[in-house]
């Protein structure tokens, strides 16, 4: 029978927000949303351009002068207003957020309750940016140190949860005092668009966020701009090379937040039940479709086909189906091409000794018009394999077996990638122990991504990317500093 599709009628309008103009689409070509639940083409909108881009980036430039100068409380007033008007319209964003991507509506509600927590939470710094002074050396002196913004932050966000990555890195940047310049994805920009609705409701000036959807040509123009003062990207490894190059012609500040292959270290110690329960989120939460997922699962060989047998019961009981549906637990890929990829990475995985447990082919029947692939399980993983090595960015597991703390800490830590890690043991001194050797970002022990919140600092190491938000930290990243010396003597 199919699944629902989305109702095009509640789809916001506006393609582009700059300064004060709202524009239903931009100067560039047009381009068709697919619905990945049904195959089927939603809307289509006209892309923005190169040319959207300078007005965007001039549009911010002029506002800026004013935000910086604006009182830290009248920011924050601003940021908390945002963060209750996501509130107020979370029934209106949550559709939307499944329409763009698949991702199921039970998400939905939490997406916008984060949104409106970061802004609540960077809202609270900006009347509390302060400097410092320096007991100066030598003669008689006063030497301080000042926090400034940029200016225009340029926020080049994914597909997958292009509201929660977003507003992860506008709340601190405009708290510290810059504008923004941000590029909705074409492949799913209805939830950006609907928050920029959302900012104009607040009462922010114009110009001090602006949107433009659009895509590879876009993001190019924001990175090479010289009226855009540092690049935010998430993404991926690939992407974020080329920007790097470019933006080494200007050197324009980048910060990257990238992909991962989160190991999750299962001891034999460990709640069998919660840590295979933990284990099989890495597939399932946004379909495996998150940077952060641990979907590396590394298991202690005593306890090895127990976790297994374990992880395949639990997955008999997951849902995957319209992303409407409140019983749904899992959705689709986002794309044909994606779902091409995912299986041809479990097809070579098998060929060079994975053990297949549990999907590996494409789901039929009613999910057959979408991009519906299933929980696949792949054990006996050898590190040196591609499934192994490789973002899968689908609901696989790659499953090995180790046999010493010493042996789990070197498979865990043996990729390019360093965004996330999970740890489950019983045993407090080991939790600290293998937790203070994990080349991540971030590591959680017996946890599978729930502490994610807005005042800790998020981000990866080695080729995850480098800078952090969230935290103080996250504020940091959208200051600049100025050391001022005054001498006082003559």
């Amino acid at each position: 029978m199919g699944f629902q599709h989305p109702d095009i009628s509640k789809f916001p309008q506006y393609a582009n927000v700059i300064g004060e103009d709202k524009e239903t689409g931009g100067s560039g070509e047009a381009w068709a949303h697919v619905y990945p639940a049904t195959g089927k083409v939603t809307r289509e909108i006209k892309l923005a351009s190169p040319a959207d881009v300078d007005r965007a980036a001039a549009a911010a430039k002029a506002a800026q002068p004013a935000w910086r100068a604006l009182p830290g409380d009248k920011r924050r007033d601003l940021m908390f207003k945002l963060a209750s008007v996501i509130e107020a319209n979370a029934a209106e964003m949550t559709p939307l957020l499944t329409a763009e991507s698949g991702a199921i509506i039970l998400s939905g509600p939490h997406m916008s309750a984060d949104a409106a927590q970061k802004f609540r939470y960077y809202g609270g710094w900006a009347d509390k940016i302060e400097g410092r002074t320096v007991k100066t050396w030598g003669g008689p002196a006063h030497d301080y140190v000042a926090y400034e913004p940029y200016g225009t932050i340029g926020v080049i966000v994914p597909w997958n949860g292009p509201l929660f990555a977003a507003t992860m890195v506008i709340a601190p940047a405009l708290a510290a005092g810059n504008c923004v310049v941000l590029k909705a994805p074409e492949i799913a920009p209805w939830s950006l668009m609907k928050f920029m609705e959302l900012v104009q409701q607040a009462g922010f000036p114009p110009g001090v966020v602006n949107l433009v959807t659009g895509g590879a040509d876009v993001g190019a123009s924001m990175v090479d701009h010289p009226g855009i003062d540092k690049i935010e990207f998430i993404g991926s490894g690939a992407t974020a090379k080329k920007i790097l190059a470019s933006a080494s012609q200007l050197l324009k500040p980048v910060g990257l937040e990238l992909g991962g292959k989160s190991a999750v270290v299962v001891f034999a110690d460990a709640n069998l039940q919660s840590a295979a329960k933990r284990g099989l989120t890495g597939a399932v939460s946004a379909a495996g479709q998150g940077c952060v997922n641990g979907t590396r699962l590394l298991v202690e060989r005593t306890i090895y086909e127990p976790y297994l047998e374990m992880l395949q019961v639990m997955a008999g009981h997951i849902k995957i189906g319209d992303p409407f549906a409140a019983d749904t637990i899992m959705g689709p890929v986002i794309s044909e091409s994606a779902l091409n990829r995912i299986h041809g990475m479990v097809e070579r995985g098998a060929k060079v000794g994975g053990r297949v447990l549990l999907g590996g082919e494409r789901l039929g029947g009613d999910h057959a018009q979408g991009y519906y692939y299933p929980i696949t399980i792949l054990a006996d993983v050898t590190q040196d394999t591609e499934i192994a090595q490789t973002e899968v960015f689908g609901p696989v597991l790659a499953v090995t077996p180790f046999d010493s703390e010493e042996e789990a800490i070197l498979l865990a830590n043996g990729t390019d990638y360093g965004l996330g890690a999970y740890v489950h043991t019983n045993n407090v001194a080991r939790a600290h122990r293998v937790a203070g050797q994990m080349m991540a970002g971030q590591v959680q022990v017996n946890g599978s991504g729930e502490a994610m919140t807005p005042c800790v600092p998020f981000g990866g190491m080695k080729h995850s990317g480098h800078g952090r938000l969230g935290g103080i930290e996250g504020l940091r990243e959208f200051q600049q500093v100025r050391n001022v010396w005054v001498n006082l003597q003559d």
